[in-house]
């Protein structure tokens, strides 16, 4: 039987690929496990996995949060620090530039499970809160960054059993003939079970004006395991906004399943600017004299044009530029110096097909 890789905790997605190893494991073994980026298995959709070392989604030991409650009193601080909490928190600000409202929404739901698992520790009623969610936004604002930071928070104190993110769409979820789609979604819910189930552009499971469309069994077993399984799996639907309220009119069900809904706004001129500022130092380069300007103006122009897919053509166009410097040294064939490897210069950003004038789909 085919593997079907790994989770973040490093154990088989398939629980009856026993102790076989999976070829992404074995992969990774032989890279001297730095770890690896989110990869693709045959059952389809993605798995999210960290790099190596990453805080963020990876497993934990089970914490012990007994030893913070004592005579009636809790040491929140100490839960806080033992759950890593605050670590994932400082990750998401120091890694994704403005959505302070996210933020701020990411920060409330983490405060309500930490204080549930102190009434728990305490003896108190406590009932596990719904944490099904709804991310809406365009395209390339953090919505897969945001969930994937979630699973970290909800593994680590205690919610989740393993921590990891499956990101699936309609094509994942529904089959091609009658009695093809139940099964195949609730192999995706399987493989999901102990962590998060992100269903991206989910609205796209509703389609009224095919009568022969199997999304609406899709939409009916989902209906059922958000309920019956709450306590061991999220699911966080993401689309446009228009189109996920017209959703959730459309099957008030999931609606009244989903408790928390949050809204990603587009990043401004600004904060687009500091989103690459930011991915270029991460990857070890500097902007070197006149470069800055250049990318300015490259936003500014980016903006107007087709698709544009916010931090993520952002770093697309980090991507060309790191390219188009890779191809200026390599022809200059001399010698390079480190700060001549580490600096991207103007021209890396200036050819881009986004300052010609006509309009064409550009980069």
């Amino acid at each position: 039987m085919a593997s079907r890789g790994l989770d973040t905790t490093g154990r088989p997605l398939d629980p009856a690929a026993g102790g076989e190893r999976p070829r992404a494991a074995n992969d990774q073994a032989n890279r001297g496990d730095r770890g690896s980026p989110s990869f693709t298995d045959d059952w389809g959709g993605i798995v999210i996995r960290p790099a190596k070392g990453a805080s963020s989604g990876s497993a934990v030991a089970t914490v012990d949060f007994g030893a913070a409650v004592a005579d009636d009193r809790a040491d929140l601080r100490a839960v806080v620090r033992d759950a890593h909490v605050a670590e994932v928190l400082e990750e998401l600000d120091r890694d994704l530039v403005a959505l302070e409202p996210v933020k701020r929404r990411v920060r409330e739901i983490a405060a309500l499970l930490v204080i549930d698992r102190v009434r728990q520790e305490m003896g108190l009623s406590t009932r596990a809160p719904t944490l099904h969610m709804s991310f809406t936004g365009s395209p390339g604002t953090g919505k897969t960054t945001v969930a994937l930071r979630m699973a970290s928070i909800l593994h680590r104190l205690g919610y989740l059993e393993r921590g990891h993110l499956v990101s699936v769409t309609r094509d994942d979820l529904v089959g091609q003939y009658v009695g093809h789609t139940a099964p195949k979604t609730k192999d995706v819910v399987k493989r999901a079970r102990g962590g998060i189930l992100f269903i991206d552009e989910a609205y796209y499971l509703h389609r009224p004006e095919n009568e022969r469309d199997y999304g609406q069994e899709a939409i009916e077993v989902l209906l059922q395991v958000m309920e019956a399984e709450r306590e061991n799996l999220v699911v966080v639907m993401a689309g446009y906004p228009d189109r996920m309220e017209a959703f959730f009119q459309a099957n008030p069900g999931m609606g009244s399943r989903v408790a928390h809904h949050i809204d990603f706004p587009d990043y401004s001129e600004d904060q687009l600017v500091a989103i690459a500022e930011l991915m270029v130092r991460q990857q070890g380069y500097e902007l070197g004299e006149g470069a800055d300007r250049a990318l300015r103006d490259y936003v500014e122009r980016r903006l107007q044009r087709p698709r544009f897919a916010n931090g993520r053509s952002i770093r697309n166009a980090v991507e060309r530029a790191r390219m188009r410097q890779a191809t200026r040294l390599f022809d200059s064939a001399t010698t390079v110096s480190r700060a001549e490897l580490s600096t991207l210069a103007p021209q890396d950003i200036l050819a881009s097909s986004v300052f010609n004038q006509r309009l064409s789909e550009g980069d």
